[in-house]
């Protein structure tokens, strides 16, 4: 329990912190009253603010703690009379107790939710890469296919008489290459469809979003859509879970895939942009397909809401709760004058829950 404290501890230095200074003030304002005041029941807002470390074993920790002082407190505290004292630190104690048992149970439901919530966003991840099953054969039959013709090649090469190394050796680096390839393809859906719990890393939204489009560019190609993207060079990192992150990009992309098939080929625009002011970042997916009613916009992140004949109505409410859970916000928009415009913000300190 000391070692998972110490982790706490330096994740969320100034939470600790400010915990630490309260605690201590409570403490001295314990000791320094009478026996007849029940200072200690202050503890109660220490405990509460722990809940926000997310961490059962913290919030023990930081209960126990309370309890320490409150006793500690009661036998340095010199003036009232010690019947009541002992009266009033029991009561306090009692408070600390029942506060930091339902501050545990709390967020064990919350963790319990959570844990729901992530199993739901990855099966919509699994029901999306299962769409994209026919483009990531695809792009992965490339490279297998490049890999063969290059072996071959290779073969000639040394069986020629003389054998032409140099150019068996140019043939070997071809097929290092597309084997590389093809590991970048497996490794991109592998990591998407991953049973992983949501990370606190730092995420370069300009990579995540160009893996998206690598794992989508068949499609796009299949498709017949004039892609285009407007990414800033200079977008600083954001802190979250670049898994779901990638998730809700991916989503997003795929509406716009499915709602550009709709309509004449030499119309079908996609427009993928991310850009930054001093307090946000911010990431649109524009396209010229069918568009979305407008009486529609204000419900069409709902859960079960859902525009496709098909369609669950799951992906669009997934994705609102995978970026409110790390701080930011969804929209959607008319895009003039055709098409719709679906994006996300995220607050340069986003922090992601769970």
């Amino acid at each position: 329990m000391r070692r998972e404290f110490l982790k706490y501890l330096l994740e969320m230095p100034f939470l600790w912190l400010g915990i630490a200074i309260l605690a201590g003030l409570i403490f001295i304002g314990d000791t320094i009253t009478d026996l007849e005041i029940a200072f200690a029941v202050l503890y109660v807002s220490v405990i509460l603010i722990s809940v926000y470390s997310g961490r059962t074993g913290a919030i023990a920790f930081v209960g126990v703690a309370c309890g320490v002082l409150t006793v500690v407190s009661y036998f340095l505290t010199r003036h009232g009379a010690s019947q009541a004292g002992l009266v009033n630190s029991t009561l306090s104690l009692l408070a600390i107790g029942a506060t930091t048992y339902l501050a545990i149970r709390i967020e064990r439901l919350d963790a319990r939710a959570r844990l729901a919530q992530s199993e739901l966003a990855r099966m919509s991840r699994l029901m999306i890469v299962g769409e994209l099953g026919t483009s990531i054969a695809h792009e992965v039959s490339q490279p297998i296919t490049a890999i063969a013709a290059n072996g071959n090649a290779a073969l000639r090469w040394l069986s020629a008489t003389p054998a032409d190394q140099d150019e068996a050796r140019r043939a070997i680096e071809r097929i290092v290459m597309d084997a590389g390839r093809a590991g970048d393809v497996i490794g991109r859906v592998r990591g998407l469809v991953a049973r992983s719990a949501p990370s606190r890393d730092r995420i370069d939204l300009i990579e995540a979003i160009t893996d998206v489009l690598e794992l989508v560019r068949s499609e796009i190609r299949k498709s017949q859509i004039l892609l285009r993207t407007e990414l800033a060079s200079d977008l600083p990192l954001v802190t979250g879970d670049r898994v779901q992150v990638q998730q809700v990009i991916l989503n997003l992309i795929m509406n716009a895939i499915e709602a550009l098939t709709e309509v004449d080929a030499e119309a079908r625009e996609l427009l993928v942009s991310a850009a930054a002011d001093e307090s946000k970042i911010t990431v649109s997916v524009r396209d010229s397909g069918i568009g979305v009613p407008l009486a529609t916009l204000d419900t069409i992140f709902d859960a079960f809401h859902t525009t496709k004949p098909n369609g669950m109505g799951m992906g669009l409410a997934i994705s609102r709760s995978i970026i409110e859970a790390h701080g930011g916000t969804v929209y959607a928009a008319p895009n003039f004058p055709h098409g719709t415009v679906f994006g996300f913000t995220l607050p340069l300190d986003a922090k992601v829950r769970g």
